[in-house]
Parts: C-alpha cells; sequence; structure tokens
C-alpha cells in the first residue's frame, strides 16, 4: 500500500470511530440529563421554569459535542489535510 491509500483508510476509519463515539456518549449524558431534570421536576414542581431553562442550556452544551466531532469527521473525510502533503510528496517523487 502506499502512502495515499494508508491515509485513505486511516481517515475513514477515524472519521467512523469519530461519529460513533461523538454521537453515543453525548446522547447518554442527555439521557442522563433529562431523566435528572424530570426527577427534579417532580419533586419540586414550582422552579420548574428555573430547572427547565437550565436543562435547556445544558442540553445545548452537550449537543455542541456531537456537532463538533461530526464537524471533524466531515473534515476527515472531505476536506483532510493531509491529502495535500501526500499528493505533493508523490508528485515531487515522480
Amino acid at each position: 500500500m502506499d502512502n495515499s491509500t494508508i491515509i485513505a483508510v486511516a481517515s475513514i476509519v477515524m472519521a467512523g470511530f469519530t461519529t460513533g463515539f461523538g454521537c453515543m456518549f453525548p446522547a447518554i449524558g442527555e439521557g442522563y440529563a433529562v431523566g435528572t431534570a424530570l426527577q427534579s421536576l417532580a419533586r419540586q414542581p414550582d422552579s420548574s421554569s428555573t430547572i427547565t431553562r437550565t436543562l435547556f442550556v445544558g442540553l445545548a452544551m452537550i449537543e455542541s459535542t456531537a456537532i463538533y466531532c461530526f464537524v471533524l469527521s466531515m473534515i476527515l473525510l472531505f476536506a483532510n489535510p493531509f491529502w495535500n502533503h501526500f499528493i505533493a510528496d508523490s508528485v515531487a517523487r515522480q
């Protein structure tokens, strides 16, 4: 295998891991946050506006982690900065 094939395989595998783990763990965290918020709402319904507002801010922060992982995987697949280096290196060798 040449260097460009190794970079292609590594990019595809790492994009898969990034998307998989980057979506799995934030989803678990969001489920835990919603469950805890529902328990808090059941115990103190008077403070529902504060709990709900804090929940939505926390969910946005958790979701941003998944979005960053998705963006990173798209960069690895479509705008990989390593491609230009190895293509220029292979052209220089010829």
